[in-house]
């Protein structure tokens, strides 16, 4: 290469280095609507409620396995089970790394590409009078930048017969002049981002699942426990109206009112099996287990798990606590990047090719200085006319980008609603609670005054059939209550985000990381 192509080379390549920018739309964070505080997180008079906390101290905030805050061991076990065999955050994780991949991928496009391929050839040709010995044959060598257009001679021998030998090896390198690969590279980091962000939500969703499956189904065990401990009253209480019965003080209406009413209870409490089974089978599911073959013991106490005190925060710090909102977030960065890719459709593209190799009709000297071949050069490629393709697709990424932004204003209004509606939950759940429980005390009383009265033969065995109705309402509704309340108590730590926060949002040098991480 003369030395004034040479240096002609460099300066355009360091032109080309030098003049490269990035197009399309800069990034900022679209606002979202907020509030200075949570309004159900107050009642009526001002006082605390069960289930929550005040603002606190960054020290008091949900962190790691939030679960463990209800201080339950069976409950524990589960959701570790969670973390290692569910297959749903399997897949997840697995998607995850799908998405690291292709930010892996679109970095190689900073890079230029260079093959080879070698050949070697044995041929004949035809043998005519005007064949001389010695005669040429022309070949071609052919890259991946196009056919080089070298020259190579072989000797025909007196049958015809010859041989080539070629060793090409082709470069070529787009230089990214308007960022059409930078804002690749951006949106498939965000979207690695989002894909993690999702990955901690599906994990989080599984874990909420699980703990308010479990206290369901602990629910059953205490319905039981009531209905058993209900039909052992009321054969006691069979037995009441058969005695009286058999010494005529009553008749056989009163022993068969009491027989029905015992047979109905135990055909509740037969019926609780069903539901406790579907919720085992569901958490078996969650865990990652055969439902033939996993079961949850009976639990021989029933349900009295206080709900334990919850810190809220406040409705900012949101923002940074849900995965939904940051997966939702980071999808906006990967819409706006791509709006960059679409806009730099309208540049030109500059391709720099280079070929050089070697190419030779004797293996003995295929690879010397006199057989070597070269070429190197730059093409632009511009379109001047697509009947407005290039303008119809920024309009589709930037009306894309408005649908992200739409999305993810949703989606924390759908956070701060899901908050508010556990909120006022545990508010409204704690008082019905103490309601209720003075409602039980009552029934009770009831209950005792009109056993007393129909033993004294004042009052039909009815009345009694009445209040035995009204205790056990009144303590179904008190266990299911409860239950609400725990269920409640996860769904808000759910709506919180759990333990997680945007500090732990993989960076841009992460995702991009050969090193595959942890499940």
């Amino acid at each position: 290469m003369r030395p004034s192509t040479r240096e002609s080379m460099a300066r355009l390549l360091l032109l080309t280095l030098l003049a490269g920018c990035t197009v399309g739309p800069k990034y900022d964070r679209p606002s979202a609507p907020s509030a200075p505080a949570y309004k159900e997180a107050t009642a009526s008079d001002g006082t605390e409620v069960a289930g929550w906390k005040p603002a606190q101290p960054d020290d008091a905030a949900i962190r790691g396995n939030w679960w463990e805050l209800f201080n339950d061991p069976q409950l524990n076990a589960l959701e570790q089970q969670v973390n290692v065999s569910n297959q749903t955050i399997a897949a997840s994780f697995a998607a995850f790394l799908q998405a690291r991949a292709l930010v892996r991928e679109a970095r190689a496009q900073y890079y230029p590409t260079l093959t080879t391929s070698p050949s070697a050839t044995r041929g004949r040709q035809p043998v005519t009078s005007g064949a001389a010995r010695g005669a040429t044959v022309t070949t071609g060598t052919t890259g991946t930048t196009g056919t080089t257009g070298t020259t190579g001679v072989s000797a025909l021998s007196p049958d015809g017969l010859y041989d080539s030998f070629s060793l090409p090896f082709d470069a070529s390198w787009t230089p990214d002049l308007w960022g059409r690969v930078r804002n690749t590279v951006k949106g498939n980091v965000a979207a690695a981002q989002a894909s993690a962000a999702d990955l901690q939500n599906t994990r989080l969703t599984a874990q909420a699942e699980v703990a308010v499956d479990y206290y369901e189904l602990r629910s059953q065990d205490s319905m039981k426990q009531l209905l058993d401990a209900t039909v052992v009253a009321y054969q006691k209480s069979l037995e009441l109206t058969q005695a009286l019965y058999e010494t005529g003080i009553d008749d056989d209406e009163a022993v068969a009112q009491a027989e029905v009413q015992l047979q109905t209870t135990q055909a509740q409490a037969t019926n609780l099996a069903i539901a406790r089974a579907q919720y085992e089978h569901a958490i078996a599911l969650l865990v990652g287990q055969p439902a033939s073959t996993f079961s949850i013991p009976v639990e021989a106490e029933a349900l009295q798990v206080d709900v334990p005190g919850i810190p809220v925060g406040v409705p900012s710090q949101l923002l940074e606590r849900r995965p939904d909102v940051a997966a939702s977030e980071r999808l906006m960065a990967q819409a706006n990047a791509q709006i960059g890719v679409a806009t730099a459709a309208y540049y030109p593209t500059l391709t720099l090719s280079a070929a050089a190799g070697f190419e030779s009709n004797s293996l003995s000297n295929w690879l010397t200085w006199p057989n070597r071949f070269w070429s190197v050069g730059p093409s632009l490629a511009e379109t001047l006319f697509d009947g407005g393709l290039r303008g119809a697709t920024v309009q589709q990424y930037r009306a894309a980008y408005d649908q992200t932004v739409a999305t993810y204003r949703g989606t924390v209004l759908t956070a701060f609603q899901q908050v508010e509606d556990n909120l006022a939950a545990l508010r409204i759940l704690a008082l019905e609670i103490k309601q209720q429980d003075t409602a039980v005390a009552s029934a009770e009383r009831l209950l005792a005054i009109a056993t007393d009265r129909y033993r004294l033969g004042l009052d039909p065995y009815l009345d009694v059939i009445t209040a035995q109705t009204g205790l056990l309402s009144a303590r179904q509704t008190a266990v299911t209550l409860r239950m609400q309340q725990l269920t409640s108590g996860v769904q808000l730590i759910e709506a919180l985000g759990g333990g997680w926060d945007l500090s732990q949002l993989p960076t841009s040098k992460d995702v991009a990381s050969r090193t595959t991480p942890a499940p």
